[in-house]
Order: structure tokens, then C-alpha cells, then sequence
């Protein structure tokens, strides 16, 4: 009788696409921090952790764009609202072995004196209060923003922004961001970044600023 081993390879050696994602099921905790050990922090790869499943996406290059716009309208909404702000890019965060998710971007808000000058998380830092993502984004990594506890996930795929608002430790998709309530997010947002892609990053912005800051004051 013939036996056969499982070949074991260090996920560093997978090769995915762009645009790809795999997903591995029943991966328990310690070998999640391994995994992240294993590939470090200087890669393309998003990682999203939730109860025992792993999923590795490798975003298409074209996302950045969505990303970067989103997250400069956030800076111009808080600027022009008089509220401060970290921003934390795209950084590990976890709950002890339970969820763990690496935002395309993120920003703390509420809580964004406890956060200046911080490197590393600490155990006891709180999740951000608004986290970004763009292109498709899987129910494990909503899972995972969910079991971290992120007041708001914006979610920015095929033209079409989705506002998840976390209530009683559960998502519900809202029409109002409750950090912009008087901004018709899901409106302005996909329309400014198409115009961003018909006459560049800055211009619109520019029509941005202009139409929607200083057209409601």
C-alpha cells in the first residue's frame, strides 16, 4: 500500500496575480501570526483573518487610484469640519485570536490623541473609527472588521461605494456615514473618483473641494 505525505511549501513561495485572492480554511491562530511573520510587512499582499479562515489578496494595480482619492476626500471632510486625525494606511490590526485585517487605508478620529506618535500597536489600542477598502472585498474581511470591532467600513468596488455602520457588534449597510452625516457619501464619493480618472487626481479633488465644501457652507 502506497502512502502519501502532504507537501508542505512556506506561503512566501506562493505566486499570485494581480486582482487574485486564495482563500485556506482551518488556520488556527498561531499559525496566522506565522504566516505574517513568514511574509512581512514589505508586500503587495492584504491579508484578512476570521475565525479559522485565511484569505491572501493581491490587489490590481488601478485600485490604488479609488484608494488614494477616497482616503484625500476623507482628509479634505475632517480638515473642513475642524477635526483631527492619524491616519494608519494599511496596518495590521488584530483581536487576539480571534479576527485580524489590513485596511487599504484607515483613519482614527475619535480617538486620534491616543494614536499620535504611536509605531506599534499596543494590546490595548482601540480599532480605528474608519477603515477603506477598494475593489471586492470578501465576507471574511468583513468578518474580521466586525470580530475588530471598526465603527465604519467604506467599501469602494465597480464604481459603487457601500457603507457598513456597526451596530450592536453587527454590520448594516447605511445610505449616511455616521463620521460625514451631512455628505451624501455614496453620491459624491463614486462621482469624484470617475472625474478623477477623466482629468486626474488633482483637479478633482479641486471640483471636489469646490462643489461639495465650499458649495454647503
Amino acid at each position: 500500500m502506497t502512502s502519501f505525505s502532504p507537501i508542505v511549501k512556506p506561503i512566501s513561495q506562493m505566486r499570485l496575480a494581480p486582482g487574485s485572492a486564495v482563500t485556506i480554511p482551518n488556520v488556527n491562530w498561531q499559525e496566522f501570526e506565522s504566516i505574517l511573520a513568514e511574509l512581512g510587512e514589505k508586500r503587495a499582499a492584504r491579508l484578512a483573518y476570521s475565525q479559522g479562515t485565511l484569505e491572501i489578496m493581491v490587489p490590481l494595480p488601478e485600485h490604488e487610484k479609488p484608494k488614494d482619492i477616497i482616503s484625500d476626500i476623507v482628509k479634505l471632510l475632517l480638515k473642513a469640519t475642524g477635526r483631527r486625525y492619524e491616519p494608519f494606511g494599511s496596518t495590521t490590526f488584530k483581536k487576539e485570536g480571534a479576527a485580524g485585517v489590513e485596511p487599504d487605508a484607515c483613519f482614527y478620529i475619535q480617538n486620534y490623541q491616543q494614536m499620535i506618535g504611536r509605531r506599534r500597536l499596543e494590546p490595548d489600542d482601540p480599532p480605528p473609527d474608519l477603515a477603506i477598502e477598494s475593489d471586492v472585498t470578501s465576507k471574511t474581511t468583513l468578518d474580521a472588521y466586525q470580530g475588530i470591532g471598526v465603527p465604519e467600513v467604506w467599501v469602494y468596488d465597480s464604481g459603487k461605494l457601500t457603507l457598513y455602520v456597526l451596530r450592536e457588534g453587527k454590520y448594516i449597510l447605511s445610505d449616511i456615514s455616521p463620521t460625514f452625516p451631512e455628505i451624501p457619501i455614496t453620491q459624491v464619493i463614486p462621482a469624484t473618483v470617475k472625474r478623477s480618472w477623466q482629468v486626474g487626481h488633482v483637479q478633482a479633488l479641486e471640483e471636489f473641494e469646490s462643489a461639495v465644501i465650499r458649495g454647503s457652507r
